[in-house]
């Protein structure tokens, strides 16, 4: 059976509480965990472990971490490690990056897109069993082999935003997964380019795209303004802090938000912006909102989509409320 309905662990989750929450999971009957690997919250890797070894059958991706904070070759052993543990159920993401974050860490790097294209490629060589002998304009290899390669290496997904990183997904990596705030318009736009891109570098199978969908949900009619005023300060903080990018050009609202950034940031977001901004960067009501709003995503070309419950006071009901719609999208 496919399952297309997959669960974001909040990056707050305190590490005590990942095991139960995995579990939980996996017990309503979502097709997919996905930990966060944002700096400094939780370490993606051993987060993953602990999901995994928690549960029996779900598979655990991380979304995602940055190709500057691990040398390639050790994130080739720690995924072959998780991979060998636990066959076919994990599933790595990389990205570049919070720049303010990696920063912090003195990681710039003046060609993200390169260290980008170094780490999957010496990743997916080493997880092949291949030695690897390069040096990149970030990552150097001399003569690494891993000692214990996965029989079957696990699949690579992005996280990326722009046309590059979109086209770089299309040539080597298994999948992408798509920041939360996506609309449906950047999805379809996304499943074009990625395929395109796989059909130019002659592959045989389309990436496989994963969205990311910032939900709150409520069972109960009467509360559906509230879970709607609930979000609004949430996705403010949220378009703030991305500010002008591709998400948001999709439905031509990059002038609008660095206007409204300009003149008050997220507080200025939250006062001016459209109530139809809710409806396309959110999935927020009740249960037939999130039907119709994960439908929409997946008729726009997701594969999967993945629920991330952003409102902390309301994440046990919007769990529930779309456990409850889990069996409608599985084949």
């Amino acid at each position: 059976m496919t399952n297309r309905i997959g669960l974001l662990l909040g990056s707050t989750t305190p590490p005590e509480d990942i095991a139960r929450l995995a579990r939980e999971v996996e017990e309503r009957g979502f097709g997919e965990l996905w930990i966060p690997e944002d700096y400094f919250f939780l370490g993606g890797i051993a987060a993953s472990a602990i999901a995994l070894g928690a549960t029996e059958r779900i598979p655990v991706g991380i979304a995602v971490v940055s190709s500057m904070v691990r040398h390639p070759a050790l994130l080739a052993m720690e995924a072959a490690t998780l991979a060998r543990a636990y066959p076919g159920r994990f599933k790595p993401g990389i990205g570049h990056g919070v720049p303010a974050w990696t920063a912090q860490m003195g990681l710039t790097v003046t060609s993200p897109m390169s260290a980008l294209r170094e780490t999957l490629t010496g990743v997916s060589a080493l997880l092949a069993g291949e030695k690897v002998d390069d040096s990149g304009r970030v990552h150097t290899f001399n003569e690494v082999t891993l000692t214990h390669p996965p029989a079957q290496p696990p699949p690579l997904y992005t996280g990326v935003l722009g046309d590059k990183g979109i086209a770089l997904t299309g040539e080597l990596a298994d999948g992408i997964v798509v920041s939360v705030l996506a609309t449906p318009e950047y999805v379809r736009a996304t499943r074009q380019k990625l395929d395109a891109a796989a059909d130019a570098a002659g592959r045989s199978t389309r990436p496989e795209q994963v969205v990311l969908v910032a939900m709150n949900l409520t069972g109960d009619p009467a509360r559906a303004a509230e879970v709607r005023a609930q979000i609004t300060p949430v996705l403010a903080f949220y378009i703030a802090a991305t500010g002008p990018c591709p998400l948001f050009a999709s439905i031509g609202a990059n002038d609008t938000i660095a206007d409204m950034i300009a003149r008050g940031g997220a507080e200025t977001v939250a006062a001016e912006m459209p109530d139809e901004w809710i409806d396309a960067f959110s999935v927020t009501g009740g249960p037939d909102e999130a039907r119709a709003g994960i439908q929409a995503l997946l008729d726009a070309g997701a594969d999967k989509v993945v629920v991330v419950p952003v409102v902390a006071d309301n994440a046990e009901e919007t769990l529930a409320t779309v456990a409850g719609l889990v069996p409608d999208f599985s084949s």
